[in-house]
């Protein structure tokens, strides 16, 4: 069937990487409590996962068109401060899972990070199908496991803002429904996802390494030592670059 319907089976692959994002919010069920110290490391530890992955982002898209994925970044940038910049106008109204104003805003903007990106996380599932089902099947792995961290980057700002476990869970798998809508067309049209595949990872790590700089590590610093925050976002980074390097 799949054979005869291959369009299906990268729909299928593309699901299961979104699936796995669900995973990352797994940890969090075994926090009962959620203290200013655990806000804050959790703060810490979106940012450094973030870092990571933004990093991983930019060399990869820099690896086929360095310009191109340096033009995403300043585009990913622009988003977020018009973002930044209309939620600013209404964060008195802003209201998200019951929590209001400055945790509702932060919670939708990395979900709204997250979502944009997953393009071109799907499209790149899609474009591997290209390459035959060895190379799909890497690439697939790569990006479920690699959503994994992202599905607990949200959750870390979700949960200590009041969220349940499966809210947590479900806005992570939500945040990466477009890699199976993606993956499909860029599967049917290869060398025009392709092309704008650079620009996709820039933007995502441009919008990334805002949200760490404007939102995450200045609410973690509040709550919890320099030092502390400082070393938790460094070691979650350096975790988050290791499971891009050797998984």
């Amino acid at each position: 069937m799949f054979a005869e319907h291959p369009s299906v089976l990268v729909f299928l692959y593309a699901l299961l990487t979104a699936l796995a994002t669900a995973l990352g919010a797994i940890p969090f069920a075994f926090i009962r409590t959620v203290s200013k110290r655990v806000v804050g490391y959790s703060n810490a530890l979106a940012a450094g996962l973030m870092l990571g992955a933004s990093f991983g982002l930019i060399v990869e898209g820099a690896r086929t068109r360095g310009g191109a994925t340096l033009i995403g970044v300043l585009l990913g940038v622009i988003f977020m401060l018009l973002v930044q910049r209309f939620m600013g106008d209404h964060e008195g109204e802003t209201e998200f899972l019951g929590a209001r104003g400055v945790g509702a805003k932060k919670m939708l903007l990395i979900i709204a990070v997250m979502t944009v990106h997953s393009f071109a996380e799907g499209a790149a599932v899609g474009v591997s199908f290209g390459g035959g089902e060895s190379l799909a099947t890497a690439i697939t792995l790569a990006v479920a496991v690699h959503n994994i961290p992202e599905g607990l980057a949200i959750s870390a700002v979700m949960r200590p803002q009041g969220a349940s476990i499966l809210s947590c869970a479900w806005w992570s798998f939500f945040s990466s429904i477009p890699q199976p809508l993606a993956a499909v067309p860029a599967y049917l049209f290869v060398e025009k996802f392709s092309a704008t595949l650079p620009y996709g990872l820039g933007f995502a790590a441009g919008a990334m390494i805002f949200m760490v700089l404007v939102e995450l590590l200045p609410e973690a610093y509040e709550q919890e030592s320099s030092r502390g925050i400082a070393a938790a976002a460094t070691l979650s980074m350096l975790g988050m670059l290791a499971v891009q390097r050797y998984l």
